[in-house]
């Protein structure tokens, strides 16, 4: 009997309608035989960091995002970028993580996508990188103009786009069943 592995997928998105919201569930859809994509996209719940919290008195809410990501057989990160950045809740849930070791080793598909995205993309990367995820150019996508890209219902109008979803798609599955 197989077995589907476990996937959290972090949106770092804050808008409610999001296009990263949208590509990851269509991800879930492309990946529904082999995935159960668990979508976390409420990263304003998460307590503004705090290193004096972060070892001893750790808020519950830390704990279940911490516990979330280590029980998960990959991760995916979706999100734009803000001011040639990724946004101040991802990055904020991010370095809740850092005192651990929950991201290491960490089978990881890395998505930005923005109006441009590029640095935003480049310092997701190297954030990653960094926590030792394991994830390679297959595996990370930057779309551009994403806003034109999809539409209202998620359906991805961009047939260029569509390709490299599911060329990402595909490398992820390899790179978690390979973990």
């Amino acid at each position: 009997m197989y077995i589907k592995k476990n996937i959290f997928a972090i949106i770092g998105s804050a808008s409610k309608n999001s296009s990263n919201l949208k590509l990851v569930q269509k991800i879930a859809a492309l990946t529904a035989d082999e995935f159960t994509i668990n979508i976390f996209e409420n990263l304003a719940a998460l307590p503004h960091f705090n290193p004096e919290l972060s070892i001893e008195n750790t808020p519950q809410v830390i704990i279940d995002f911490r516990n979330a990501v280590q029980q998960a057989n990959g991760i995916i990160i979706c999100t734009p970028e803000y001011i040639f950045s990724i946004p101040s809740g991802l990055k904020n849930a991010i370095e809740w993580c850092v005192s651990t070791t929950v991201f290491s080793k960490k089978p990881a598909g890395l998505i930005t996508a923005s109006a441009s995205g590029i640095k935003g993309h480049e310092e997701l990367k190297l954030i990653m990188r960094t926590l030792e995820t394991i994830f390679h150019n297959d595996t990370t996508l930057l779309i551009n103009g994403i806003k034109a890209k999809v539409d209202n219902n998620g359906n991805i109008k961009d047939e260029q786009t569509n390709t490299a979803l599911q060329t990402f798609t595909n490398a992820f599955i390899k790179l978690v069943n390979n973990n």
